[in-house]
Order: structure tokens, then sequence, then C-alpha cells
């Protein structure tokens, strides 16, 4: 009998080592919600560039100018003046309007980050989700009845509730993710965003032309819809940590925080301010992200207006090509994301080469398909191909420096995150400005002033991206070590004669015994 009970003791140990309920584990259902949430936070930012192709009177702007390229020559290509919309706005006018929404996205960035460390992300998360989606009812009214101003202000608001998205998405990863599963769920849930590009850009496109209410303001309509039925499943069904989560299997959470902390219990010390400033690895994810979001946003507001006047397709099938070089990236993202965390686990590559070789792919790649689609004319087929092989090989940064706060410091990824996700949008806000008042200077030629905007946005992701080479690293900072936290009462655990592993591999002291 005695032997027998040892044996089941043993087997139960064992198993409690183990990931619990395998594909049914409730850090999946996390990750998928968080997926859908990075997903409808991404339509409701590119939702806009495809809307105001057909918001735009094309026809009343053009006072004596040929808005579209000529100079390819092809008469073969219609330009279809009949789905001119009710505002005569414009190119740069159309790049303050895009760029109206970054404005509330980035000042709200390291608040909510500082928040969600203090008092929890769910809440913020969710809650800013669904002020973004019910403001986005209101986007036809604003624009139709308050104009230029009018429509900026409401997107504006928007971009205020989308402002926790990604640090409070972050942080969440922090507490439910494991070291070793971080590259694929970290590129699954920020795979949302080109999973929401895709869904955008094409149904945006198909109701623009066939939607109620004029078209265009049933995009918004449709998207504040779904954008607020995920806000409220959203905060219904998800919680904070495992910790926190009342029907969680014992056995997982026991693996899930093992895992991120060392032990059952998660320590929350003050925020490392000076540490982190002095930090070169957290530049390096730094500028990367800045580069990254430059070169992004770049395409991201700006392809569609490309297609139409450079490339000359019409409104239906602009959304629908748009949306293709996402697809590329989303679909990149999720496969080199399971080549990251093997080349990891296989102990044949650190997480600091297995980081910067994935984000070189991420970045160099977009870089050097800019260049060449700078000079591939008026082929459009060929164009298309390169841009959609470029933003494909972009998805190489969900698994290089996008992930790379958790690798750093899990305790304190949201509010890195939050710094850096803030600088990176202020440089993202620059693009469509500065692409707006390039292409609006119609005494150059057109397809001249489009290659001056991919020339900037190429070296703008080459210069980062080397950037975060020389300095970026993938180990556990040292001023994120729980070993050399205050111990409080509270905090305290029972000894152990085995140290702890930290996730670089480090071995960090036994707990102080409360006895």
């Amino acid at each position: 009998m005695s032997a027998s009970k040892e044996a089941i003791c043993a087997s139960t140990e064992k198993d409690l080592e183990k990931p619990a309920l395998g594909c049914f584990a409730t850090r999946y259902f996390v990750t998928f919600m968080l997926f859908l949430g990075m997903a409808n936070a991404y339509v409701m930012r590119t939702n806009m560039s495809v809307a105001i192709v057909a918001m735009v009177n094309h026809t009343a702007i053009k006072t004596g100018v040929e808005e579209y390229d000529d100079e390819c020559g092809d008469r073969d290509i219609p330009i279809d003046d009949s789905q001119d919309g009710e505002f005569p706005w414009s190119s740069a006018l159309q790049g303050y309007i895009l760029s109206s929404f970054f404005y509330g996205y980035v000042i709200t960035q390291i608040p909510f980050g500082i928040l969600a460390k203090k008092y929890g992300s769910l809440r913020f998360l969710g809650y800013g989700m669904l002020i973004n989606s019910v403001f986005a009812f209101l986007v036809p009214v604003a624009a139709r009845q308050g104009g230029v101003w009018g429509l900026c202000a409401v997107r504006f608001i928007q971009g205020l509730g989308e402002g926790p998205i990604v640090p409070c998405t972050h942080a969440m990863l922090a507490k439910w993710i494991p070291p070793n599963e971080r590259s694929r769920m970290g590129a699954a849930v920020y795979a949302g965003a080109q999973f929401g590009t895709i869904i955008s850009m094409p149904l945006s496109g198909l109701l623009a032309e066939y939607g109620f209410d004029g078209g265009w303001p049933s995009i918004f309509y449709v998207f504040g819809i779904v954008g607020t039925v995920w806000s409220i499943a959203f905060l219904i069904f998800v919680y904070e940590e495992p910790s926190a989560h009342p029907t969680i299997d014992e056995r997982e959470k026991k693996y899930i925080n093992d895992a991120l902390w060392g032990s059952d219990v998660v320590k929350s010390p003050p925020i490392p301010f000076r540490a982190i400033l002095k930090s070169l690895p957290f530049y390096a994810i730094l500028f990367a992200h800045m580069g990254h979001n430059y070169g992004y946003e770049t395409l991201m507001t700006e392809l569609p207006t490309y297609m139409k006047q450079v490339l000359r397709f019409s409104l239906k099938s602009n959304g629908l090509l748009s949306s293709l070089p996402y697809l590329a990236m989303w679909l990149f993202s999720m496969f080199i994301s399971v080549i990251a965390d093997w080349m990891i686990s296989s102990k044949r590559f650190s997480h600091t080469a297995t980081r910067k070789l994935i984000n070189s792919i991420g970045q160099y790649g977009p870089g050097i398909a800019l260049l060449a689609a700078a000079y591939t004319g008026c082929d459009r087929a060929l164009t298309l191909a390169i841009l959609t092989i470029g933003v494909g090989l972009n998805g190489g940064i969900y698994s290089g420096f996008k992930i790379n706060h958790l690798d750093l410091t899990p305790r304190f990824a949201g509010f890195l995150m939050a710094i850096t996700n803030c600088s990176a949008n202020l440089a993202g806000l620059l693009a469509p400005i500065a692409a707006g008042n390039l292409i609006s200077d119609h005494s150059k030629p057109m397809m001249g002033q489009w290659k001056i905007v991919f020339f900037i946005a190429a070296f703008v992701y080459i210069i980062c991206g080397t950037f975060y080479n020389i300095f970026g690293s993938g180990e556990r900072q040292y001023w994120d070590n729980p070993a050399d936290d205050e111990q409080k009462p509270a905090l305290q655990t029972t000894s152990t004669t085995t140290p702890q592993r930290l996730s670089n591999g480090n071995s960090a002291p036994p707990a102080i015994s409360s006895s």
C-alpha cells in the first residue's frame, strides 16, 4: 500500500508540472480573446484609410491639376469619377484626418501602462475598446455636421479609447503565457492586427460601394457593432491573471505561475524607472518599434490612396488588393513564430540570437521591398507582388522586437510596451502627414513623389533594424530579478532546497521561509 501511495503521489506531482488541458487550456482562450481584441483595434484604425477614398470628391479637388498619375500613359485603365464622395478634401488635409486618430492613441499609452501595472489591465482594455467602438457610430455624423474638425475630434476620441490595447495586452500576456510559448502566443495575438486589416480593407471597400446611408457610413456602423460585442464579451469572460480566474484548472495555474515567477506567488515591486532608462536593450526595442511603426503606418494609411492615384484600381478592387500584403504578413508571422519557439526550445539558439535573426527578416525585408517598389514604375502586378512580399516578411517583428519586452522583464513588460508603443506611434503619426504633403505637390511628377515616400520609409526600417541588432538582448535583465526584491510578509513563501530558475536560465536563491 505504501509503495502504491508513493507512486500515486509521484504521478500527481509529475502531472502538476505539465501544461494542463491541451487545446482547451484557459490561457489559449485568453490568447484567442486578445487576438480578437487586436483585430478589432486594427479594424478601427484602418477602415478610415479605405473610407476616405470614398468620402472625398476627387473631381472637386483637382482644380485644374490632374490628381492621378499620368506618366504611364496607360489609358486602358479607367478612372471612375462616379465614385466621388461628398467632401472636397485635399491630399494634405486627408493626411491630417488620417493622423488624428493617432494623436489620441499616443497620449494614453504611458498613463495606461502605469495604471495597468497598479490596477490591472483587463478593465482598461475592455472599456477603452468599448469607447472606441461606440464613437465609431458618430463618425458619419461628425463628418457631415462638423466637417474636418468634427471628424478629427471623433477620431481623436477613438484613439484615446484604443490607447490601452497594446500596453494592456502585453501586460496580460506577461501574466498568462510561459516563456517557452511567448513567440507563438505573442505572434498569435499581435497577428490579430493583420487579421483585422485583412477583414477591414476588402469589407470596407464593399460597404463603401454597396452599403447603406451612402455607402461609406455603413463601414463605421458595422464595425462599431462588432467592437461593442467583443468589448462586452471580454469584460465578462476574461480574467486579469490565472490566480484571479475562478474555474481555471489548478495544474495549469501552477504551471503558468511557476514558469513565470518561480513560485505560485506573483510579486509586484515598484517600477525601476532609473534602471530602465539606462538599459541599452530597452532602447534597442524602442528604436526598432519606432522604425517599424513609421514604415508600417506609411503603408497602412497610404496604400489605398496609392492604389487609386497611381495604380488606378477601382474602389472595390482597392480594398481587396490593399489587404493582400497584410494577409501575407499574418500567415508569415504565424509560420515564423513556430520557427522562433523551436530555435529557443531546441537550445541551438539563444533568446538574443533568435530575436535578432527573426527581427532582421521583419525589418530588412520590407525596407528592401519598398526600395524595389520605388523602381517598378507602371507595372501594377510587379509593384503589388513586391509590396505583398515585403509587408509579408514584416511579420517577423512579432517574434522579434515586439515580444522582446517579455524577455527583458516579464513583470514590467506592459510598462515597457507603453513607452515604446507611445514613442513608436508618435513616429507613426508623422507618416500620413509626410506622405500627404509630399503627394499634394502637383508641381512635380506624382510617381516621383511616391518614390520619395517609399525611400524614407525604407531607410527608417533598415536603420532602426540595424540599431536593434547591435544593442538588443533576449535575456531577462538584472533589474527584474525576483531574488533581489525586498521580502515582505505577504509575499514570503515556504523555503525550498531547489533554487528557482529565471526565464533566461539564471538561478535565483531559494525563497525565504516565513517561519
